[in-house]
């Protein structure tokens, strides 16, 4: 697989007790393993490969997600290096009573793809074969240049 949309992942936790914090928001932390889980299934549905974390841009958390709401994660591949894999990802606050999503997080992170012997290798090229595709390749490099 390699085009961007086949990458494309959403995914679902329910924030339980043993996620939150004194105040019954989510732990930052948890947020962020749940992104870096969700990242690195969409750069290994791209590479074919095991993929590792290897760089996290900045992360704001914009809004709490409280106890008993829904993390609701999103997922893609948007650039591809030589061993490189580059997703964004978005993390909302799900409501599954009424439907009502409001984004708390967004970073881009980069994985690397490696072999049998924890060793880089390499990645096959991204394609984009829908304009779908290409509107989310584009807000993704557009976020990830700060939006210059």
């Amino acid at each position: 697989m390699t085009d961007l949309l086949e990458t494309y992942i959403e995914n679902r936790e329910m924030v339980q007790p043993n996620h939150t914090n004194m105040l019954g928001t989510t732990h930052g932390g948890t947020v962020m393993k749940w992104m870096d889980e969700i990242g690195a299934m969409s750069a290994m549905r791209f590479s074919g490969q095991t993929c590792v974390t290897a760089w996290v841009n900045q992360m704001n958390f914009e809004r709490p997600i409280h106890l008993g709401d829904t993390a609701f994660i999103t997922s893609y591949v948007y650039d591809a290096g030589e061993t490189s894999v580059k997703v964004r990802l978005r993390v909302y606050r799900e409501n599954l009573r009424t439907g009502e999503r409001e984004k708390t997080t967004e970073s881009y992170f980069v994985f690397v793809a490696i072999d049998e012997e924890y060793r880089p290798t390499t990645v096959p090229e991204l394609t984009v074969s829908s304009e779908e595709g290409e509107q989310l390749r584009r807000e993704a490099l557009e976020g990830e240049n700060g939006g210059r």
